[in-house]
């Protein structure tokens, strides 16, 4: 029942930036700093410098900034390593209907092929809107099987359609777009972020490498088949596709407004437990003393209590792991970036603290999913006292949202890993901006200029 391509084809095809509501706008431009903030916080990572290095070689060639280096490259290549990086810290934002990151798998693509295009501000705002409102629901309506990790397969479309919006493609190309890039996504395992195999931060890029393909393989005249997503994600990847959940309410309700952002970096589903131990440390400054700590247990849902390996293995791993996040935020005071680097991993007192806590799947939290994401935390004391805290949404979302200052705080404290703090501030302010923005390639090139200065 392929009736819902031309109503999706033709929203993207035709939706301009007056069309989007003025909280839309704002929100969007949240989403895209926010998408800045931790692709260059990730940019410094080991394993991304020397990617970087080998695919963009020297200062690179091309129109596209290697954000957060001092490199330039062609718009995939650079599409993939900012779409790789942005996933390597976990503090890309979400959201938790199509239960994936629909902001990183559009953002990159469509910037980097802005650099080599002219695109205004408000155009790229539309498309970054659009491609994400078309992407996330097709999360929505699919039901990937659970042995599949979702960056990379959905998050294809995601950056396809914005690439394609930026392009100016009509009803016809779009449905093409759809067609060809719904073909285009991973077989993606959901291991990976179990075991700690870091190939999983490429799934974010390779997806947005695949955006920038999709928009070229239509121009070349490429086809794909007569209902791409609902084939590849009713029959392939999933076996149940809602093609309804494509076009309820399509350009009056609009899933980046119920997005949500992370401060904790690491996998939301950690979140849960993290915002009830957060209440427990603030009610118990002083009292509560790690080396008196007997056991901690945590009830939560059930894809939070699958991250339950007590000695991950690398960052990646510690970042999935429940104990690890629950022993690392309370022996370093915080649940920020330096709390999930490798010396955090070989952190004596963490490892002895993750091997007392307990993950505990509650089928009633479980229940109440997507709506909800619920954890309790339960603190027991050597000498008998315990400390109790419970959550039933996480920080961050559409229901208990962060305020602007403290995602503005977020962005800065990422960029700091690469970026001087006054290049940092005029980037952000550009993007709070963006509407009065007349070329994406000004941004692009104070990205570039922000990469060429050591920071202090």
């Amino acid at each position: 029942m392929s009736f819902y391509l031309d109503h999706v084809a033709a929203f993207a095809a035709s939706c301009t930036f007056d069309d989007l509501p003025h909280s839309v706008v704002e929100r969007t431009k949240l989403v895209m700093a926010d998408c800045i903030g931790a692709i260059v916080g990730g940019s410094v990572e080991p394993e991304m410098q020397t990617l970087s290095s080998r695919w963009a070689g020297g200062t690179g060639i091309g129109p596209a900034t290697v954000i957060g280096t001092n490199r330039k490259s062609d718009p995939a290549k650079a599409a993939l390593l900012n779409g790789t990086a942005g996933t390597f810290l976990e503090m890309d934002e979400g959201n938790q209907f199509c239960k994936g990151h629909p902001g990183m798998h559009t953002f990159p693509a469509a910037m980097a092929w802005a650099q080599d295009n002219v695109v205004s501000g408000r155009e790229m705002l539309t498309a970054i809107a659009v491609g994400y409102e078309v992407g996330a629901r097709v999360g929505i309506a699919t039901n990937l099987r659970m042995s599949m990790h979702p960056h990379g397969t959905w998050g294809t479309i995601c950056a396809a359609v914005g690439v394609a919006r930026l392009a100016k493609f009509d009803a016809g190309q779009m449905k093409q777009v759809l067609n060809v890039s719904s073909n285009l996504s991973l077989a993606t395992s959901r291991r990976t972020m179990l075991e700690g195999g870091t190939v999983r931060n490429l799934f974010t890029g390779v997806s947005n490498q695949m955006g920038v393909l999709a928009h070229d393989l239509v121009m070349s005249e490429f086809t794909g088949e007569h209902d791409g997503i609902g084939n590849v994600f009713g029959k392939v990847v999933s076996d149940e596709f809602d093609p309804t959940a494509m076009t309820k309410n399509l350009g009056t309700h609009w899933e980046i407004a119920r997005n949500y952002f992370k401060l904790h970096s690491c996998c939301r589903f950690n979140h849960a437990a993290l915002d009830a131990l957060e209440k427990i440390v603030n009610s118990n400054a002083g009292t509560l003393l790690i080396s008196k700590i007997d056991k901690i247990d945590v009830d939560t849902y059930f894809l939070a209590a699958e991250l339950d390996d007590r000695n991950p293995k690398n960052t990646l791993a510690g970042k999935f792991s429940v104990p690890f996040a629950i022993a690392t935020t309370l022996v370093n005071g915080s649940s920020d970036v330096a709390s999930f680097t490798w010396d955090a991993i070989r952190n004596n007192t963490i490892q002895s603290l993750a091997q007392r806590v307990s993950v505990r799947d509650d089928p009633e939290m479980s229940a109440k999913l997507p709506d909800l994401r619920p954890a309790s935390v339960k603190i027991i004391m050597k000498d008998g006292t315990v400390f109790t805290a419970d959550t039933q949404t996480n920080r961050g979302d559409w229901r208990d949202p962060y305020s602007s200052d403290e995602l503005a705080a977020k962005y800065h404290r990422l960029t700091a890993r690469a970026w001087q703090p006054d290049c940092a501030g005029e980037i952000y302010d550009t993007v709070i901006g963006l509407e009065d923005l007349a070329s994406i390639k000004i941004l692009g090139d104070k990205m570039h200029r922000a990469g060429c200065h050591e920071t202090g």
